[in-house]
């Protein structure tokens, strides 16, 4: 029901995700695309998602919208090396707001680091 509009800001999403490495991201939506795709019911409109180990790790049976967004992120290879590399919690408030954590940020750094190191020293 949202994927077509999720596919809409995965680009901005993607690069938010690389981003908060340096910190929590949030990215302001636009209310009327999810109002004219959804029932209208407000309360299904706030949701949050824990990625861990390149899984979603909390239960979102119950949110359409936070299923689609799962779905998406989790079927584009760019975001899934990143849920590889840390884990992340995804929530959007009721303002249309989506907020971006990456729990581990150090360990992005690390394996591009090693990869450097393991080609000089080659």
């Amino acid at each position: 029901m949202y994927t077509h509009i999720w596919n809409k800001y995965l680009p901005i999403l993607r690069i938010l995700l690389k981003k908060s490495a340096s910190g929590d991201q949030t990215l302001n939506l636009n209310k009327i695309d999810f109002e004219r795709a959804g029932s209208g019911r407000k309360a299904g409109y706030k949701f949050t998602i824990e990625f861990t180990r390149g899984r979603v790790a909390n239960v979102i049976s119950g949110s359409q919208l936070a299923s689609d967004l799962a779905a998406v992120l989790l079927q584009d290879d760019v975001v899934k090396r990143l849920f590889a590399d840390a884990d992340y919690q995804v929530s959007l408030n009721t303002k249309f707001q989506v907020s971006i954590r990456n729990h581990n940020p150090q360990l992005q750094a690390a394996p591009v680091a090693d990869e450097s190191n393991r080609e000089s020293a080659e």
